[in-house]
């Protein structure tokens, strides 16, 4: 038990870890307008989609719209401080080692991530059955691959057609298939996307260059912590007979939360 406790300890300080660096390295969006909760018609739900009514885009807020205007001479945040604190006092203890640290950070920056969610895509694109099986029971399925571990017990995959949009947020937390995708994006975090995910779908994809016909029908999945959701987007045109790992280069990691849609074949020839 006291084993258990500890290494679901390091797990989070490395998750904390990561996320602090991430905060750091990465620009925030530029928010142009206070977004209020209690004014959103909030129709989502984890276990079935919805379909919100499509707003007109609202060019004023962008997540895409980064700037990187900080000084880097500016004294460490307090979250910066609080996870070196932390680490030193863990280290100190000996309840973790820097290098069992190190190779943590190391998988879930490097080894773990949008790769593996690639893999998932690719093959269902080019395997009916392993499709068939995957959008049935995907926890299972992706076991089958090896994918298991933290985050990523419970999951659904959601197919995109060409009538129907899948897009994935998570409006309590930032609840998020880890296995698949890696760490969660900053702007997944947010509380503007969050919001705006739901209520004006539409505004949140044009912002992210996904602009769709009106007749898409956009459906949003509330990820929680009884159940993670991934995007199965629709296969390029032009792409029969291509192998797996060409298949993989069109899938990013932003195209399997359903913000964007997958490269086009002429991007990675």
């Amino acid at each position: 038990m006291v084993e258990a406790m500890l290494a679901a300890c390091k797990a989070c300080f490395a998750s904390v870890h990561i996320c602090q660096r991430q905060s750091l390295t990465a620009p925030a969006p530029r928010l142009s307008q206070e977004l209020r909760c209690d004014n959103l018609n909030l129709r989502v739900t984890g276990r079935m989609p919805v379909s919100p009514s499509g707003k007109q885009p609202d060019a004023e807020w962008g997540l895409s719209a980064m700037s990187h205007d900080h000084d880097h001479t500016d004294p460490p945040s307090d979250l910066e401080l609080r996870v070196k604190a932390l680490e030193s006092l863990l280290l100190e203890k000996g309840l973790v080692k820097q290098d069992a640290l190190d190779a943590i950070i190391e998988t879930y920056e490097h080894q773990v991530g949008p790769k593996n969610g690639a893999h998932v895509v690719a093959k269902a694109w080019s395997d009916l059955s392993f499709k068939q099986a995957l959008l049935g029971d995907a926890t299972a399925t992706v076991a089958d691959l090896g994918y298991v571990g933290r985050q990523g017990e419970h999951l659904t995959v959601v197919e995109n057609t060409s009538d129907i949009h899948n897009l994935v947020v998570c409006t309590l937390c930032s609840c998020y298939p880890w296995t698949l995708l890696g760490l969660p994006p900053v702007w997944y975090k947010s509380a503007p996307y969050r919001a705006r995910a739901v209520s004006e779908p539409r505004a949140v994809l044009s912002e992210f260059g996904t602009v769709l016909p009106e007749h898409t029908d956009i459906r949003i999945w509330d990820s929680t912590s009884e159940m993670r959701y991934l995007v199965l987007p629709e296969r390029p045109s032009g792409t029969e007979g291509w192998s797996e790992s060409q298949l993989q280069a069109l899938v990013t990691r932003n195209s399997m939360i359903g913000v964007e849609l997958v490269r086009r074949r002429e991007e990675v020839k």
